[in-house]
């Protein structure tokens, strides 16, 4: 498996007890050090204009010159320093090269994956938040529509936050499929069932915001029952994922239950179905703030790609999950109903 990652990410410095350091990715690197076929890709930052394309141009001109300024607070969760600006360029460009990179490749043993932070799926066009100050993704999807053959995006973000700033650039937009799984009633309060977009992209946004305590087995149910149709009857050139793993069990920030086996069986699902519809596959590193378990999720997304057959969760599915899949069912025009 390709990564992109970049020394110049590690110097975004968000200071003591801050829960997105750089100690992030020295984790995942450090787990990945003993695993077969990890390849390393260092690429051009993205280019201003390539990130105003999803962005405000005034936004981030103010953005380049708070840091330029020596950066600081600029809410009480983002927070940045000098150097973020270039680390910001770098984590939005390493996420267009796994676009890039997806769409030109041929063996899905190559599938790319974008190592950068900040992380981006909270920014929105024109501010930023939630420790995010470009939508990594976002630009990534608008660089890859722009730059390649490809004609439409899929994103699917299985972060446990909602990424608010990812439906907000596309939410009218018939172009990119903005499909997320997330807990309900967390921060940013955002993702709805019922947000399912406008004017054009009316139903291109699917939301599956499920309660506190979902594991393996609500996962997957959401994944085969509503995302994987959805993506399948959008059929796009290429899918994007959203890969925070602070979803997983013991991440210190969430109260979801995803296991490291849990995130394998998604990638795996995912790597299965973009074979058999014949779409491009990249990801894109979010959030996950245990550095154990971000380093394992990252390692296991790794092995999937490297032939581990990861193992069906047990148990049921809880009753409130089921009941939320199938209100969905009934009411999102993306998602074929069961006969």
């Amino acid at each position: 498996m390709n990564f992109g990652y970049s020394e110049t990410c590690l110097d975004h410095d968000t200071g003591e007890r801050h829960p997105e350091a750089a100690d992030r990715l020295l984790a995942v690197r450090e787990g990945l050090k003993r695993k077969h076929g990890v390849e390393y890709v260092d690429i051009s930052p993205a280019s201003v204009d390539s990130v105003t394309a999803v962005h405000d141009d005034a936004y981030i001109e103010e953005l380049r010159q708070f840091c330029a300024d020596g950066g600081g607070d600029w809410d009480p969760d983002t927070v940045a320093v000098e150097e973020s600006w270039d680390a910001i360029l770098q984590s939005a460009g390493l996420a267009s090269w796994a676009a890039e990179r997806a769409l030109a490749g041929d063996d899905g043993r190559d599938t790319p994956f974008s190592l950068g932070r900040p992380p981006g799926h909270h920014a929105v066009t024109d501010n930023a938040m939630g420790f995010c100050f470009v939508n990594n993704v976002a630009v990534a999807a608008q660089h890859a529509l722009d730059t390649t053959d490809a004609e439409s995006v899929a994103i699917l973000d299985w972060d446990v936050h909602h990424g608010n700033g990812t439906q907000e650039i596309f939410y009218d937009r018939e172009d990119v499929l903005v499909a997320s799984v997330h807990e309900d009633g967390i921060y940013p309060g955002t993702g709805r069932a019922g947000e399912t977009g406008t004017a054009a992209g009316e139903w291109s946004t699917l939301n599956v915001p499920l309660p506190a305590g979902g594991g393996d087995a609500e996962y997957v149910a959401v994944f085969e029952q509503l995302l994987e149709p959805a993506i399948e009857e959008f059929d796009p050139d290429l899918l994007l994922i959203s890969a925070g793993f602070d979803a997983h069990r013991h991440d210190p920030i969430s109260r979801m239950r995803l296991t490291t086996e849990g995130y394998g069986v998604l990638t795996q699902r995912m790597r299965i179905l973009t074979e058999r519809i014949g779409t491009a596959l990249a990801f894109v590193l979010e959030g996950g703030y245990g550095l154990d378990v971000l380093a394992d999720g990252v390692v296991m997304v790794h092995e999937v790609f490297d032939g581990l057959d990861p193992s069906m969760p047990d148990g049921d599915v809880d009753e409130d999950v089921e009941a939320l899949i199938g209100d969905i069912q009934t009411r999102h025009r993306g998602v074929t109903p069961p006969n």
